[in-house]
């Protein structure tokens, strides 16, 4: 019998991830669908045609129809709710869970204790790419967890959701979001960077084009996308942010309590983490961009959050 694909969350990623999902991975049965705000889905089906994809109203009825579950939540405190949920539902043995959120390594192992031990297969599966890379289905996969149900999930990588993996295979759940975390801290390191250089660049009067034009010609790639982010003003323009303050002080801070786990102290992410607490004070951690630490910045410096872009 065909398997039936139930995807859960629909945030920046979710969106591109289940889009790229029903339009790309050979279902043989439309994609079922489910957000807290109902909307999404509306607009997901609206998007790809109800041919590819169904909504639904609720986690429980997602679960009881389908073999293979996704689920893409925005914090620790949302995903172990959703998996309280399907656990009450008691309808998940024999099934796959593959849950692609960042959460803290110890989130994940309880997650797949509580899981397995009803009897179902569980694959812990972050990703690495920001909401226009998932649109793209380019990004890059980590999956932990036995070979056998990691093989369950690739046919949906390559060519589908993703361009390549970092697999676990039969390796612990929380080593993947280990390498997450670790991965998370060259963002936040890069975009910490940025904004000091051209805070620095406009103090000093070297001014703001020819330091981007610097990072275009030296690194390039998303140091130039953040770059660009900043010296336009979208960082406080945008309507709704593509990586949230909030989440990003949770990935600090889980960065921050992993390094201490193993006896090293991050320097780096502790600055960035400082910096986005002033974000979230100043435009709201749930409305405030990562690329807003170029504010913060700025206003440790003297000048305005905003800048005149």
């Amino acid at each position: 019998m065909a398997s039936q694909v139930f995807w859960i969350g629909l945030g920046n990623m979710g969106r591109g991830m289940s889009k790229n999902l029903a339009e790309k991975g050979s279902l043989d049965k439309p994609l079922l669908a489910y957000n807290r705000t109902k909307q999404r889905t509306d607009d997901l089906v609206a998007k790809v045609g109800s041919d590819k994809v169904v909504a639904l109203d609720s986690v429980e009825e997602g679960v009881k129809r389908s073999q293979i579950i996704f689920t893409s939540l925005s914090n620790d405190k949302a995903v172990e709710g959703l998996y309280e949920t399907i656990l009450k539902s008691g309808d998940v043995k024999g099934k796959l869970f593959i849950e692609t959120s960042t959460i803290h390594p110890d989130t994940t192992e309880r997650i797949a204790k509580s899981l397995t031990g009803a009897g179902a297969e569980f694959v812990a599966c972050p990703v690495f790419g920001v909401p226009a890379v998932a649109e793209a289905g380019q990004l890059i996969f980590v999956p932990a967890g036995p070979k056998s149900s990691i093989d369950k999930l690739r046919p949906f990588i390559k060519g589908v959701m993703g361009r390549a993996e970092i697999p676990f295979e039969d390796r612990p759940y929380g080593a993947a979001l280990k390498l997450k975390l670790i991965g998370n801290t060259f963002v936040l390191n890069m975009v910490t960077q940025l904004a000091e250089a051209l805070t620095m660049a406009e103090k000093t009067e070297v001014g703001t084009a020819p330091v981007q034009q610097f990072v275009d010609l030296f690194v390039g790639g998303p140091f130039s996308v953040y770059g660009e982010r900043m010296v336009k003003g979208v960082y406080h323009k945008m309507d709704a942010p593509l990586f949230s303050a909030d989440n990003a002080i949770k990935d600090a801070s889980h960065a921050l309590d992993l390094g201490k786990e193993v006896g090293i102290d991050l320097k780096n992410p502790a600055v960035a983490k400082d910096y986005l607490q002033d974000v979230a004070k100043h435009a709201g951690g749930d409305v405030g961009d990562i690329a807003g630490i170029y504010g913060a910045v700025r206003m440790r410096a003297g000048l305005k959050y905003e800048n005149d872009a």
